[in-house]
This record gives structure tokens, C-alpha cells and sequence, in this order.
């Protein structure tokens, strides 16, 4: 009797777990199972290895493999805190560490892959630990204007000078500029000390 008890318990677990294990499966999105067929599809083949160079270009943490070759040499890579090799293999659960661009990466394999892959397919290969990136303004240079915005007006070019430091008492070009001593000329210039701008209108000569 008992033991018809235990077998009718065991199979209402197993039809429970069946029925768990479906409901995960009609709950993943379409999108994400493509992207991580597409990412086992480019896994390498069982007993080989990946290059930190590669597989950071792979999974598009650099525009090339020639960057993230460059970026190695130049330390800017670390795997679990250590200074990597381009030839360094990766494993699955390494953190890599990659600052470029200005921008600090944090991740942690989840799939090693040898074949460059689309965003969705990549962001399937590791855990992303970066922190936020700066804002727009943090990071762009002085002087740079968004592309369309056409030719920059005389106030456009006095604000540009003005964030370049150049914005001296006296007008936009400082001493030279408008209102500096001696008129608009600068120092010799009409109304000025000396030179063709001496009091009086005409050089005199001697």
C-alpha cells in the first residue's frame, strides 16, 4: 500500500516538473532563442581555444580584431585582473575588463565565439558589468558641432572661441580685436599711438 503511495507521489512530481519545464520553454522569447542558437552556431569546435583578441571583436566590444590586438599590447585588456596577451586564451566565467573609447567594459564570458555576431546574438556571449557610460557633454570635444547643423554664425563662432579661451578682454581677438587700444587696428591703428593711426589723420613725415 505504501509502496503504491510513493509511485502515485513520484509521477504527480514528475508531471509537475513537465509541466515547469514547458511553461520555461513557451516563456523565452523567440528573438532571445534565435540569438542564442546563432551563438552556439558560432562557438568553436570542442578542444579549441579563443583569443582574447578575438573574442572581444566577436562579440563587438571592438570594431576589429586588429583593435583589440592593439588594445592588449597597450594594457588595456585584463582578464581577472591580470594584464592579457592578444593570444591569451578566454575561458567561460573570465571577467574581462576592456577600456576603450573613453569607456570603461566589465563582462563575464558566458559563451566562447570565434565568428563575429550580430548585437543581439553578442549580448547572448557574456554579462555585462559595465558601468554607466558618461554623458555626451563629459566627452565631447570643445569646439565640435553636431553634423547637419551647417556653418556656424558670427555668435556660433564667438561662443566657440569663448569655450577655447580665446574669448580675452578687449573683443574676440584680445589685444587685435575689437576695442583693444588704439582702435580697431590694435596698437598703430587709426586713432592709435604711432604708426598711420597717429593723431592728426595723415603720417607726418620728418
Amino acid at each position: 500500500m505504501a509502496s503504491q503511495d510513493d509511485e502515485r507521489e513520484m509521477d504527480r512530481d514528475q508531471d509537475a516538473g513537465g509541466r515547469a519545464g514547458a511553461e520555461a520553454s513557451a516563456a523565452v522569447d523567440p528573438k532571445v532563442a534565435a540569438a542564442v542558437a546563432a551563438a552556439e552556431a558560432a562557438a568553436p569546435a570542442n578542444g579549441e581555444t579563443v583569443r582574447i583578441d578575438s573574442w572581444i571583436w566577436a562579440v563587438r566590444l571592438v570594431k576589429t580584431r586588429s583593435v583589440g590586438a592593439t588594445a592588449c599590447r597597450g594594457g588595456h585588456v585584463r582578464v581577472n585582473g591580470e594584464r592579457v596577451k592578444p593570444a591569451h586564451a578566454v575561458r567561460v566565467g573570465d571577467e574581462v575588463r576592456l577600456r576603450h573609447e573613453g569607456r570603461e567594459r566589465i563582462v563575464v564570458v558566458k559563451r566562447l565565439i570565434r565568428k563575429r555576431v550580430g548585437a543581439p546574438v553578442a549580448a547572448q556571449c557574456y554579462i555585462d558589468n559595465s558601468p554607466p557610460p558618461p554623458p555626451r557633454e563629459a566627452v565631447a570635444p570643445v569646439g565640435v558641432r553636431d553634423r547637419g547643423t551647417g556653418r556656424p554664425t558670427k555668435r556660433d563662432r564667438r561662443e566657440l572661441e569663448r569655450l577655447r579661451g580665446l574669448g580675452a578682454p578687449g573683443g574676440v581677438d584680445g589685444v587685435r580685436g575689437v576695442g583693444a587700444v588704439g582702435g580697431f587696428a590694435g596698437p598703430g591703428g587709426p586713432g592709435g599711438r604711432g604708426g598711420s593711426g597717429a593723431p592728426g589723420g595723415r603720417p607726418q613725415g620728418r
